[in-house]
Formats: C-alpha cells, sequence, structure tokens
C-alpha cells in the first residue's frame, strides 16, 4: 500500500510536468497578441491610405484643359489618366482578394481562441469543483501523511506545483480572453480596410466614366469646330491612314522575319481554316457595321474596316484565334491595340482597350482573354472596334466569325 501511494504521487507529479508546456502556449499568445496588435495599426493606416489615395478628377479635368488645341496630345494626355486610375482599380482589387483571405485566416483564428477558451473554462470549472469538494483536506493529509522529513519536502514540491498550476492555468484563460478581444479588433480593422477599397473602386470607375465623357464631349466639339465639312473629312483620313501606315509596317516587319525564317528552313505559322471565337463575349450590341456606312460626326458615307460591339468597361476582349502577338501597344488614333497573327497573311486587331493582358512576341490561344474593353484612343464610348486583314488589306470579320 506504501508503494502504491507513492506511484500514484509520483504519477500525479508527471501529469503536472506534463502541463507546465503551457507555459510556452501562453508565450505564443503574447506573441500573437503583439502580432495582431501591429496588424491593426498597419490596417488603420491602410485606411487612412485609401482615403486620400483617390484621383482628383476635378485636377486632372483641369490640367487638360491646356492641351485640347492639340487633339492627339490631348488624346494621349486624356488615355494617359485613363490608364492610371485603371491601374489603381488593379491595385485596389488585388488589396480586395488578400484582406478577404485575411479575414478568413483571421476568422478561423478566433473561432479556434473561442473553442480553446471554453475548453479552459470547462478544464477549470471541474478543478475548482473538485478544490471544493476536497477543502483544504487534500494538502494536510498529503503533509501529514508523509513517512519522513525527505517525503514532507517532496510533498510540499508537489502542493507547491500543484498551486502554481492552478495560477499558470488561469492566466492562460485571461490571454486566451486578451487574444479573442485583439482577434476581434483585427476582424473589423481588416473589414474596414476591404469596405474602403471597395468604395476606392467605384469611385475609381465613376471617375473613368467622367473622363470617357469628358473625352467625347471634346471629340464631337472638335467635329462641329471645324471651320469646313472638308476639312473635317481630311482629318479623319488622315487618321485612318496614320493607322494603315502603322499596320502597313507591323505587317511588312511579320513578312520579314518568315521570310529569314524561311531561309533557314523554320515553318512559319499556318492558318488551318477554323471558324474564329467571338472576341467580346460581354458585347450588347454592333455599334458599327463593316462596310460603307454614315460616319456618326461627318455626315457622309465612310469606309469603316471593323465591327464595333459595344461592351462594359472592363469586360473582357478574347483572342478571336490561335496566334502570335504582332503588336500589344498605343496610339492615339487606335488607343490600346493588339494585333495577332494567325498566319498566311491573316491577322486580326482590337482597338480602344482599357487594358492590355499580353505582350507583343507572346503566342495565344482561341478565346485566350488578352484585354479588356474600354474606350482609349478616338473613341466616343467603351466598345471593342475588331478588324480583320488578309494579304494587307481589311476583310469583313463576319467571313470568320461563327
Amino acid at each position: 500500500m506504501k508503494y502504491l501511494k507513492k506511484a500514484l504521487l509520483i504519477l500525479i507529479c508527471i501529469a503536472i510536468a506534463f502541463v507546465f508546456p503551457s507555459n510556452i502556449a501562453a508565450a505564443d499568445d503574447n506573441d500573437s497578441i503583439k502580432e495582431k496588435e501591429a496588424e491593426i495599426a498597419a490596417a488603420r493606416k491602410e485606411v487612412e491610405k485609401l482615403k486620400s489615395g483617390l484621383s482628383d478628377i476635378e485636377a486632372i479635368k483641369k490640367g487638360l484643359e491646356k492641351s485640347k488645341n492639340d487633339l492627339v496630345t490631348y488624346v494621349t494626355n486624356l488615355d494617359t489618366e485613363l490608364n492610371n486610375i485603371q491601374e489603381r482599380i488593379v491595385e485596389y482589387n488585388e488589396l480586395i482578394d488578400k484582406k478577404t483571405l485575411e479575414i478568413e485566416v483571421t476568422t478561423e483564428e478566433l473561432n479556434d481562441a473561442i473553442l480553446q477558451q471554453e475548453e479552459q473554462y470547462a478544464a477549470m470549472k471541474k478543478r475548482i469543483q473538485f478544490m471544493y469538494e476536497q477543502g483544504n483536506t487534500l494538502y494536510m493529509n498529503l503533509f501529514f501523511s508523509s513517512e519522513s522529513v525527505t517525503d514532507m519536502m517532496n510533498k510540499a514540491d508537489y502542493i507547491e506545483a500543484l498551486v502554481a498550476y492552478d495560477a499558470n492555468q488561469l492566466d492562460e484563460y485571461v490571454k486566451t480572453a486578451e487574444l479573442i478581444a485583439v482577434c476581434k479588433e483585427e476582424l473589423e480593422a481588416q473589414k474596414e480596410v476591404l469596405e474602403e477599397a471597395r468604395i476606392n473602386v467605384k469611385e475609381e470607375e465613376k471617375n473613368i466614366n467622367t473622363l470617357i465623357d469628358e473625352k467625347e464631349a471634346q471629340l464631337l466639339s472638335l467635329s462641329s469646330d471645324i471651320s469646313t465639312k472638308e476639312a473635317a473629312i481630311k482629318e479623319y483620313e488622315d487618321e485612318i491612314a496614320a493607322q494603315n501606315a502603322e499596320i502597313a509596317a507591323l505587317e511588312k516587319a511579320v513578312a520579314e522575319e518568315k521570310a529569314r525564317l524561311a531561309a533557314a528552313n523554320v515553318a512559319a505559322r499556318t492558318y488551318d481554316g477554323g471558324m474564329f471565337a467571338w472576341p467580346c463575349p460581354s458585347y450588347t450590341r454592333i455599334s458599327d457595321e463593316y462596310g460603307n456606312r454614315m460616319h456618326p460626326t461627318l455626315g457622309v458615307e465612310k469606309f469603316h474596316n471593323g465591327l464595333d460591339m459595344a461592351a462594359p468597361y472592363g469586360s473582357s476582349i478574347l483572342a478571336a484565334y490561335d496566334g502570335d502577338v504582332v503588336a500589344a501597344a498605343y496610339s492615339s488614333s487606335m488607343g490600346n491595340y493588339i494585333m495577332i497573327d494567325h498566319g498566311d497573311g491573316l491577322y486580326t486587331i482590337y482597338m480602344h482597350a482599357s487594358a492590355l493582358h499580353v505582350s507583343s512576341g507572346q503566342t495565344v490561344t482561341k478565346g485566350q482573354k488578352i484585354a479588356s474593353v474600354g474606350s482609349t484612343g478616338r473613341s466616343t464610348g467603351n466598345h471593342l472596334h475588331f478588324g480583320v486583314r488578309l494579304n494587307g488589306s481589311y476583310v469583313s470579320p463576319w467571313n470568320y466569325i461563327s
């Protein structure tokens, strides 16, 4: 019986020893609390930065006034501002994705801390109930049942450890409560950043529409301000000639590169005759057909070299077919544009994009997102101008679209 008592005492002491690593958990909670307090402070700074980071649309419009006498410069400057705002929107959307993920993580941490607190409370409740039922007799019995001074000292150490354990459990409970509080505060701070970023996206989208309306008004004003219809027609024809020259130069460069590859016995891309994918899946209507049509501002019949597909700002533009990107660039007339070589002298051109998602030299596949709809260049509304060229001349896109 004497040895059994000693064995039980040893087991109790071992059990307590295994509990003591909870000091490490308490230290970890302290580190987590400090880390989260730093994250809360950073989130609050981020909110202030977001509140002061919106584009000053009135200042932008005032700055554009200086270049209104030179339409090319005006359009280029305005499109630069559109691109800057679009880049901010991309950054805000990335922040929204980041904060959404962080909120999920913090919510999980909060739920884990609440569960831990519930378990700690249940354990402490049992311990308090046990101590209440036993009163002081447990410690007294342990102490006075000692068989020697050494045994008494060992039991005294055990009693001290037991009291320290109880105190430690209470301390952990308090730390967990602090962790829960700081998790909740961090969660609110993250949600505030998320909400502010969403507000900024909406505001910047309004700013983009304001600038597009400004450009439309200026282009229409120009047409009415030109003193004679002949001058307006000449200005339009010069613009188209500049576009054609730029595209022809790209086609010439491609032809020269293919000739060089042929001389080196390297096979060139060929078009297999397949039908094109619809390049603007979010289009709402064809706002301007291919072919001869009455020009909307000049009031004369002019040839329109592509299809205009009216679509919401930022909606997807897809590669119509497999090919190699010949150009992904900007011009004051075409705006942000992409030109794709499909082989055998067949090219597709995508104009007036708000953003380009591919670069020159890149290979793309049919249906791949290559750009986003916008109104850059000589454009008076959000749309995709989609053109098809064969052997150096524009042809009807309807010949290739299924």
